[in-house]
C-alpha cells in the first residue's frame, strides 16, 4: 500500500502567509508546460474560478460543460474540474505551449507550485510542494504577488468560506443516505455555479448572496 507522504517530507516544513515572501517565482516558467501537460483531471474549480472562466470564454458555466470543464465526484462532492484535450495537456494549453486564460486562470494553478495546509480553527497557511515544479532557479515573491488576485482579504475569505461548505457536505456524505447527499449537491452546483454569474460585476457579492 502506497504510504501518505508527510507535510516535512512534501514541503520545505514551513508555513507562509499572503504577506511572506516564497521561492516560486519561475520568471515565466522559459518555455516549460509540464504542469500544464500532467495536470490529469485534478484542477479543481470553485466559484471564483468558473467566474473568471465565464469572463476568459464568454461562456456560462453550463455552456463550458464537457468542453472546457467536466463534473467529478470526490469524497462525496460532486465538483468541477478543467478538461483536458484527448492527448492530455490541460484543454487552455495553446498548439504554441502557452496558456491561453493566463489572466483568468483557475485558483488551482495561480498557487502552484504552492499548496495550502488546513488549521483546526479554520484558517490556513501556504506551503511549497518542493517536488512538483522542475524550475530550478526559482526567485523570492510575495505569496500574494504570486497569486496575482485582486482584493487578496476578500479571496481568501471566500477560500475558507467555500472550504467550509464543502467541508461540510463531505462530512454529511459519511452520515447521509443517497437522496439526502445527492440533493445537498444539486443545491450547491445550481446556487454555486449553474445559476450564472455576472461578469460585469463583483464576485464576493454574488457569491455570498447564493444562500445553500
Amino acid at each position: 500500500m502506497k504510504r501518505d507522504l508527510s507535510f516535512e517530507e512534501i514541503s520545505d516544513g514551513k508555513r507562509y502567509k499572503a504577506s511572506d515572501c516564497v521561492k516560486t517565482d519561475t520568471h515565466g516558467c522559459a518555455g516549460c508546460h509540464e504542469c500544464c501537460e500532467t495536470t490529469e483531471d485534478t484542477i479543481f474549480l470553485d466559484p471564483f474560478d468558473i467566474y473568471m472562466l465565464s469572463k476568459a470564454t464568454g461562456k456560462t458555466f453550463t455552456e463550458m460543460l464537457e468542453s472546457e470543464i467536466t463534473l467529478k465526484v470526490t469524497e462525496g462532492l460532486i465538483v468541477p474540474t478543467l478538461n483536458k484535450k484527448k492527448k492530455g495537456p490541460c484543454v487552455f494549453l495553446s498548439p504554441d505551449f502557452k496558456c491561453e486564460i493566463h489572466e483568468y486562470r483557475p485558483g488551482f494553478c495561480r498557487l502552484f507550485p504552492l499548496g495550502r495546509i488546513w488549521n483546526e480553527d479554520g484558517s490556513f497557511d501556504y506551503f511549497i510542494q518542493v517536488h512538483e515544479c522542475p524550475c530550478e532557479d526559482k526567485g523570492a515573491i510575495p505569496v500574494k504577488e504570486w497569486l496575482s488576485v485582486d482584493e487578496i482579504d476578500k479571496y481568501e475569505g471566500f477560500v475558507r468560506a467555500w472550504h467550509t461548505l464543502t467541508h461540510d457536505i463531505k462530512e454529511l456524505s459519511l452520515q447521509a443516505n443517497d437522496a439526502a447527499l445527492k440533493a445537498s449537491n444539486m443545491k450547491m452546483l445550481q446556487a454555486f455555479f449553474i445559476e450564472p454569474y455576472d461578469t460585469e460585476k463583483d464576485f464576493y457579492s454574488q457569491f455570498y448572496s447564493r444562500g445553500f
